[in-house]
């Protein structure tokens, strides 16, 4: 799980950190200045975006919550490139396989993560040292600059 978030973490970090520096000229832009801003702006939320889904690697199991949200903003994202392309056709390739990375391969890591998590919290999980955590208690650590989420309240369905 972790692996995958790190690997999939590439994807809006380096295209994201693109953007900011090169601009909208990065996609061939005619130099709008608004245009570019805007662009920019939105580069440096991908960037944000990936960053924090980073972020959460090390006690991934315990974000559950910011994992969601996140999946939400990428997916309303994908949603609107969706739009787009219904409105003016397919455009390069690459934006194309971002559409993938927005609307399969994020919500199906957000439904991993949700399967770990439910693992690691369910009453039988033990932590490292083979006792259970106190209820209520959750760990922090150096690696975790967000801090450790309480897990979620049980599905009673």
């Amino acid at each position: 799980m972790q692996a995958a978030v790190l690997l999939a973490g590439f994807v809006p970090v380096l295209a994201g950190g693109a953007g900011v520096i090169f601009g909208d000229a990065l996609l061939g832009g005619g130099g709008d200045i608004g245009l570019d801003s805007h662009f920019r702006y939105l580069s440096g939320l991908l960037l944000g975006i990936g960053l924090t889904f980073w972020a959460l690697i090390p006690r991934i199991e315990q974000h559950r919550t910011i994992f969601r949200v996140l999946t939400v903003v990428v997916v309303v994202g994908g949603l609107g490139r969706l739009l787009g392309m219904i409105i003016h056709g397919l455009p390069s390739t690459g934006m194309t396989a971002a559409l993938g990375m927005e609307l399969i391969v994020t919500p199906v890591l957000c439904f991993a993560q949700a399967k770990v998590a439910a693992r690691r919290n369910s009453p039988s999980a033990d932590i490292p040292t083979g006792r259970r955590r106190p209820a209520g208690t959750f760990a922090r650590s150096a690696l975790d600059p967000l801090g450790a989420e309480p897990p979620d309240p049980p599905y009673l369905g």
